[in-house]
């Protein structure tokens, strides 16, 4: 680990800085969780930005660590500073809310709210479209890796893409619940439905392919078509989670049904 912090510095010391203030912002949030018992939608209002802040660590992190494969440019800067700026916007507004003991997300109970539940839309957005722009550039100019590993980075780059827009789902139902109402009985923490189906774990699985993907490419399986296989196997696994969400049923229900 500590490897791989010294190296991430030296790659993006940007994002490895913003990587840490996330990690240390999710730890203050973790502390809180047993300071207030303020809850929101059925959980502890200071689990979404502990969530949230933890997220964006590990996103920061690997996007500083991919970057370095890319040939240094402006636009490579750019992204750093966009990522760094739009998701500490999302952050600030997520924390603030827990403070006041107010939802962050759906939340357009009033004009500013709904103006900053736009806001962080467009910034989810905004920060997706760029990494959709630099995932591109993976497949251009790039330094020497084993095929299996540029492969499993490129996979994990388009999967997050696309499962980061599914939170566009959400966003257009004001609610990530299918078949019931947000804030029912959920899992520890994450808080995702054990009786509905539940939008956030495709959305989680999807956005995370970025490093697990990868990790399996770099420590398992190195053969190119080993990891073209784990990919679509982890694109169809989370695209059932998707459709078992869609029908309205919990998790659970797909473990039945694959059983």
């Amino acid at each position: 680990m500590r490897y791989f912090l010294e190296t991430l510095r030296v790659r993006n010391e940007l994002l490895w800085a913003f990587g840490w203030l996330c990690l240390a912002g999710a730890v203050v949030c973790l502390l809180l969780t047993a300071l207030s018992r303020t809850e929101v939608y059925g959980a502890n209002v200071w689990y979404k930005p502990f969530k949230f802040y933890l997220s964006v660590a590990l996103f920061s992190w690997t996007m500083g660590w991919y970057s370095a494969y890319l040939p240094p440019t402006n636009s490579l800067s750019w992204f750093s500073w966009g990522v760094t700026v739009l998701l500490s916007l999302e952050l600030v507004y997520i924390t603030v809310q827990a403070s006041r003991g107010q939802a962050s997300h759906f939340n357009t109970s009033t004009p500013f709210y709904s103006f900053m539940w736009i806001g962080m839309a467009l910034a989810a957005i905004g920060v997706s479209v760029w990494t959709a722009y630099l995932t591109t550039q993976f497949f251009g100019e790039v330094t020497p890796l084993p095929q299996g590993y540029l492969w499993a980075i490129r996979f994990g780059l388009i999967w997050f893409i696309l499962f980061s827009l599914q939170g566009l789902m959400m966003g257009s139902r004001m609610a990530h619940t299918v078949g019931g109402a947000d804030g029912g009985a959920g899992l520890p923490v994450l808080n995702w439905s054990r009786k509905n189906g539940d939008l956030r774990i495709a959305h989680f699985l999807g956005m995370h392919a970025l490093q697990v993907i990868p990790l399996l490419a770099h420590y398992l399986f190195k053969d190119l078509w080993q990891v073209i296989l784990v990919a679509l196997l982890y694109a169809l696994v989370t695209v059932g989670v998707l459709i078992q969400a869609l029908i309205g049923r919990p998790l659970s229900g797909l473990w039945a049904a694959l059983g």
